[in-house]
């Protein structure tokens, strides 16, 4: 298999590129220096949010992958979900697209115009360990939410469990160019105001590639 894993930041996926052998991990296409089996597994390094990330993904869109993931963290709105979870995310949607009218908010849908905002995953082949996850909606934003106002109109208006920085765009930018492409990430703090202190990000990410390790030891 060849598999690209896609990730904004290097700290998000550090230990899954020091298994790969991945010794200086670039803003940029990184490829591993231990093949696993037969399987090449490359790692994406996009930069921060959804304008780099559909930059990145366009430069490498003409090379076909047997599985494409989209990984990082997240926040959760859905406080069953427990602080270090990894999840699927299956659904996601850009909630920013859209007009104001007053005080109130206009999805893109209805706006009448072409294009998409709302994205799913699509496996064409299954997975034992990402079969295994949770699977949830996300939402992808520029500025993540911190205000009590904000954080409850966007609830309302789309019932999303996650948001990240990036996941619509991913799915966007892949479109039809794969056939096997998804999403997982791991809750590192709840959507609220701001509080660092309250966060898990190592625990984050250490669940988190603890399962694309092993993910990759099992293929």
């Amino acid at each position: 298999m060849n598999i690209l894993i896609v990730s904004a930041t290097e700290f998000e996926v550090k230990p899954l590129c020091e298994y790969l052998g991945i010794s200086q991990v670039l803003p940029d296409m990184n490829i591993s220096d231990n093949p696993i089996g037969d399987h090449e597994v490359k790692v994406l390094i996009t930069g921060i949010g959804m304008v780099n990330t559909a930059f990145s993904m366009g430069r490498y869109s003409n090379t076909l992958y047997d599985l494409v993931l989209n990984v990082g963290v997240c926040g959760a709105f859905d406080r069953l979900i427990k602080l270090g979870d990894v999840v699927e995310i299956t659904e996601d949607v850009l909630s920013e697209l859209g007009a104001e009218d007053g005080d109130a908010f206009l999805t893109y849908d209805k706006l009448n115009l072409p294009g998409d905002y709302q994205f799913k995953s699509h496996l064409s082949r299954s997975f034992a360990q990402i079969d295994a996850l949770k699977k949830v909606k996300g939402i992808t934003v520029n500025t993540v939410h911190g205000n009590e106002i904000s954080i409850n109109k966007v609830k309302t208006l789309f019932k999303a469990d996650v948001e990240s920085m990036e996941g619509a765009a991913f799915f966007a930018s892949i479109g039809s160019a794969q056939n096997n492409y998804t999403q997982i990430r791991a809750v590192s703090n709840y959507v609220e105001k701001r509080d660092k202190s309250k966060w898990q990000m190592s625990l984050a990410i250490s669940n988190l590639n603890n399962f694309l390790i092993d993910f990759v030891k099992g293929l």
